[in-house]
Order: C-alpha cells, then structure tokens, then sequence
C-alpha cells in the first residue's frame, strides 16, 4: 500500500514569512497615499496598483517633455538628449535644466545652480510651462484646433499622402495673419502632417523633423513653418508643394505627361544641392532616407528634400562614421550599412546613386512584377551602364524617346556608377557629384544632338495627326491638372 507524503508546514517558517509580509505591508503604507493599515489587503492592492500606473503616467509624460526640450542642444556638437544625461548618471533635476533654455527662451546651460546642491533647498525648478509650447525660433506654434480648422476636421478629401509617421492633410492658411486659419482658397496652402497615434515612432520622427528643420533654411530643404503638440497629437506643418513627389512622376503608369531630361535633370542637380548643404552644415548631416517618394517638387519643378524623421548627426572628433540601428529604406541603403549598421556622409551618396539610375531608366531600384533577373535594379544595371549600345537599348526610359544628349545619358552613367561603388571611400562626395552634373547640364544646353530636333518635330507632327484623325485615341496625357489633388505627397 502506498502512502502520498506532504511536507507540514513548519510553524516557525510560517511565523518569519508573516513578519515579512507586514514589514513590507508597513513600508507600502508608507509609500503610497492612501493606504491604511485598516484596509483589507484586496484593496489595499488595488490602491497600489492604481497609484503604480499613475506612476507609470507621469514619468512617460516627464519623458516626453524632457526629450522635447532637449531638441535643440547641441551638447558640444554630439547628439543626446536629457533622457540619455539620466542613463549616464545625470541627476533628473540636472537633466531638466539643462532643457530649460528651450522652453523659455534663454540659451541652455549645464551648470548648477549656486548654493542648490543636488538635494532639496529654495529655488524655482519648474521647467516646462503649464501649455506644453516649445518655443523655438522661426516655427510658429500650432494648436490643434487652428489645424482641425485650416484642414476642415481632417477631412479625408483633403489627404494628400499617407506613410508610417501617419496621413498628411491639405489645409489653407493666411500669412499675412500670421498663418492663421482661412478658408479654402484663402491664402496659401499648407501639408499638415498628422501622427499615427498607435505609431512608436511618431514622437521620434516628430523631433528629429523640428530638430533639423526648424534650424537650417535652404531652397533645396522643404520650408517646416510650424508644429503642435497637444492632446498626444504630434503634428507639423509644411509649405506646399504643387507637383508632388518625383516618385509620383517618374512611376506613373498612367496618364501625365513624362519628365523632359531637362527636367529630370534640373531635379536631379536640386536634390543634389540639398544633400551638399547637410553635409557641409557645421555638423555635417547625414540624411540617411534619400529616395524618390523624399524629394518634393514646386511649381517649377523645383527640387526639396522632405522628411528628415531618420536624419542624423555626422561623425566627430576624427571619426569616420556613426554606428546606429539600421533603418531606411531597402535599395537606397549603402552596402556598408546595410552589413555592419556603420553610416558614413558617402551612404547617402550611395543613395543618389540609387535615385540617378531610377531617374534615366524610369524603373523602381526593385519591382518583383519585373522578368527574373531584374527585380533588383542595381544589380540588372551595373553590367549595362558602361556599354553605351547597352544603355539605349535597354536601360534609358523609352518615355524620353530619345529626346536626349546621348553624350550626356552616358556621363551620368558614369558618374552613377562611382556612387555605387560598394567602398564607401571610393564614391565621389555630394559637392563633386554636384559639379560634375551642373557640368553636364551646361553642356547639354550650349550643345543639342543632331538628331534631337528632327526627333522633336516628327513628335509634335504625330501629336497633331492623333489629335486631328477621328480612327485615333489620346494615350499616356491625361495628368493631373493645377487644381487636381496628388495623393502621394511626403513630408
């Protein structure tokens, strides 16, 4: 017969065990408002576990606000904020003056308060003012409802594009009122782009655009001319840009008229003068999202680079590069970071690359849809761009009808080449890459192909005879008019 055996439980154990437990209980009364020895331990644990979450509460409130107020401190030129202060020992209370400048308009400053100490004592600590504004020269700050105005509630006919930050809005303001809301037509038109709330990176990429945008000014850097922060909402506000993006007519697949080479190639040397200005700023920028779907064009085909929520400081004190998580988009990212997460300036130029060959094949760097072996661009095109029989025939964009300078087709060949070099120190930096194009175009425009202008009248006379012969249809020009919406707007 076999007996089950149990271990008793030892009287003594049991007796330290209670002790334990009411010190500990004792310590929590302490801690917690509200707790009271008299309280049944079913509701003293759900006191404690309310006052926790609130807990929880202010400190990712306090964490926003600190990071917020660190978006403009250089700390001698390398990028942290005061979050990053606390994990390295900073005191929180040292942090928070260190992001005091920002919010109240004084230059920051790391030093202690004489005769404060570290620990308690008089002194007027409060850092952020009750509004939540950060108040940073230049930007005007939005509140969320002169943006419900000027975008009608966000309505959904006012979409302009939609990406992982969130939905970006087509509102009207009047400038002369200091961009005060005004109705449609009224005034100027703004993209207010609304964070994700659900978005992780929402907050991130939100500083990062204020960081950099609201310190540089360039014609060849989208305008930022404000933000909101308010009710969780993280919202910026952009000039407009009536042509949309460059992806939207490169890789239209119906209707619109086709990019001219001179247009390919204006955009093309505007963008390249966007990249120049962050990697010659005083703290090169590593822009590290250069891509079609980035580069914004006006009314005059105008160039402007947009979105800098992945933008980052260059490497200093002699360093050739920066180490971070990789990040981007796949195809326009250089080998090196790719592989080992290292970001060099000439990553960036890498992705130029990338672009210049969309940009004269008119093909997206990768397309599954597209015959084996040529779903990844640069691999397809690399064998092909030196062979100048090649490049006609197979890679320049049949929508540009040959209406090129050959001469100049295989010199950005060339130059595209040197950009995909897989070492970075072997890729040309931005201001040669600049030159050699600006170079090209000046000599494109003194000089035409024989054939170009013979090319050009027989296109303008099959024009008019499928315009004046009933048996023919219009294809390919249907585009989008002044006053249509492009949905594929990113700012």
């Amino acid at each position: 017969m076999t007996h089950s055996w149990e271990p008793k439980p030892n009287k003594y154990d049991t007796e330290i065990l209670r002790e334990k437990i009411n010190e500990k209980l004792k310590a929590l009364q302490g801690l917690v408002p509200g707790c009271y020895k008299t309280m049944g331990m079913a509701v003293m644990l759900d006191v404690i576990i309310n006052y926790i979450r609130s807990l929880q509460n202010q400190i990712d409130f306090l964490s926003m606000k600190l990071s917020a107020a660190s978006l403009f401190y250089d700390f001698n030129s390398s990028e942290m904020d005061a979050l990053d202060l606390v994990h390295q020992g900073t005191s929180l209370y040292e942090a928070q003056e260190m992001g005091k400048g920002v919010f109240e308009g004084s230059p920051p400053s790391s030093s202690k308060k004489k005769g404060g100490g570290g620990g308690g004592g008089g002194g007027h600590r409060e850092v952020v003012p009750p509004s939540g504004k950060i108040l940073v020269p230049n930007l005007k700050p939005f509140t969320l409802g002169e943006l419900k105005s000027a975008t009608r509630n966000f309505r959904p006919d006012s979409i302009l594009g939609e990406g992982g930050f969130g939905r970006v809005f087509k509102g009207w303001v009047d400038p002369n009122k200091d961009y005060a809301p005004s109705r449609v037509g009224v005034g100027v038109p703004v993209a207010v782009k609304k964070s994700n709330p659900d978005s992780e990176q929402g907050l991130k990429e939100w500083q990062a655009e204020v960081k950099f945008l609201g310190k540089f000014s360039h014609p060849n850097l989208v305008k930022l001319l404000g933000y909101c922060w308010e009710e969780k909402q993280f919202l910026l506000v952009y000039e407009y840009m009536l042509k949309g993006s460059l992806e939207s007519h490169l890789f239209r697949k119906k209707g619109g008229e086709p990019l001219s080479w001179d247009t390919r190639l204006k955009i093309a040397i505007g963008a390249a003068k966007g990249l120049v200005f962050l990697h010659n700023t005083e703290r090169s920028v590593i822009y590290r999202d250069f891509k079609a779907s980035n580069i914004l064009l006006d009314g005059e085909f105008n160039a402007k680079l947009s979105d800098f929520g992945l933008a980052k400081f260059g490497p200093i004190d002699g360093n050739s590069h920066v180490t971070t998580n990789v990040v981007g988009t796949y195809g326009y990212a250089a080998p090196e970071y790719m592989s080992t997460g290292h970001l060099y300036i000439k990553s960036d130029v890498y992705a130029f690359g990338v672009v210049l060959l969309e940009m004269i094949s008119g093909l997206r760097v990768l397309d599954l849809d597209r015959e084996l072996g040529k779903h990844d661009l640069v691999e397809w095109a690399k064998p092909i761009l030196p062979n100048k029989k090649s490049l006609r025939r197979s890679l320049m964009d049949p929508r540009l009808e040959q209406m090129y300078p050959f001469e100049s087709a295989c010199q950005i060949s060339h130059l595209i080449l040197k950009c995909l070099e897989q070492d970075h120190k072997l890729r040309p930096d931005m201001d040669e890459v600049l030159e050699t194009l600006e170079g090209i175009q000046q000599k494109g425009g003194k000089k035409k192909p024989k054939d170009q202008d013979a090319k050009a009248k027989h296109h303008r006379n099959e024009q008019r005879r499928q315009r004046s012969s009933p048996l023919l249809t219009s294809h390919g020009h249907i585009g989008l008019g002044v006053g249509d919406r492009q949905k594929n707007q990113s700012y």
